[in-house]
């Protein structure tokens, strides 16, 4: 007997239109759920294989479907960050969410990154949590387990500021508990080797990523949350496309 055909929905906020044609590409892959407001998709549109659900509250209806099993997977699109994520968290039953995101960068090199979020990843024990969520995810990729730890700045700087002696030792110590690398401020040095780079905190990751994919040719394949019980991948609404989220959920899938 075939296994039964997995259910990935999407959320259709703006630009309806980007969200559909993502699909084109794993047409047949799986089954492509669409979650909108009614009349957010214009009668006479290519679905492009898309099945919509529409409602009056796509956030809760998508997040409602996947934590009962209605989809095996979803990945929020276009709809609005704080309602869906909040819409998330409490039917997660969790205060906050972590996500590792799936960078890459102008010249195709991929990588894991963690955190991204503001409020996440400010503390040793979150990070040490995030390696080992996170290097699952980079084995599920093919990318390589190896582990880079960032701080504020160079040992050599030990003494110039007392921000930048505290993330240095926090590094340091991440980097021992987790089995991990210090690579410092060395970003450029960590994405030769390592499959997971961790950032000094929440602030600083987001940064890191909104200069990539915005301001430095990279991309952008979406965010697994990883502190949930279902497959959940966030995206940024500026993304050019949402075929790799898609592809990014159903690989967490297997």
């Amino acid at each position: 007997m075939s296994a039964a055909v997995k259910r990935i929905g999407i959320g259709i906020g703006e630009d309806p239109e980007k969200v559909l044609a993502s699909a084109t590409p794993v047409k047949g892959a799986f089954e492509v759920i669409g979650y909108c407001r009614p009349g957010t998709v214009k009668p006479g549109s290519a679905l492009r294989g898309v099945v919509l659900h529409e409602h009056a509250e796509p956030e809760q209806a998508l997040v409602s479907d996947l934590m009962t099993g209605k989809i095996d997977a979803a990945v929020r699109g276009t709809l609005p960050a704080n309602v869906t994520l909040k819409a998330l968290k409490t039917a997660a039953g969790v205060d906050h969410l972590e996500r590792i995101a799936l960078l890459e960068t102008a010249h195709g090199k991929k990588f894991l990154l963690s955190p991204v979020g503001v409020d996440e990843g400010w503390t040793v024990q979150d990070k040490l949590e995030l390696i080992r969520r996170g290097r699952i995810i980079a084995r599920k990729f093919g990318l390589p387990e190896r582990v880079g730890i960032l701080s504020g700045g160079r040992i050599g700087d030990i003494g110039r500021h007392e921000m930048v002696d505290r993330s240095l030792a926090d590094a340091e110590l991440v980097a021992r508990l987790g089995d991990a690398t210090h690579y410092e401020i060395l970003i450029e040095d960590a994405v030769e080797t390592c499959g997971l780079i961790i950032a000094p905190d929440g602030i600083s990751g987001n940064l890191i990523f909104r200069t990539l994919a915005f301001l430095g040719a990279g991309h952008g394949h979406g965010a697994p949350v990883v502190n949930i019980p279902r497959i959940f991948v966030d995206t940024s609404r500026a993304s050019p496309n949402y075929t790799n989220a898609l592809m990014l959920a159903a690989s967490l899938l297997e």
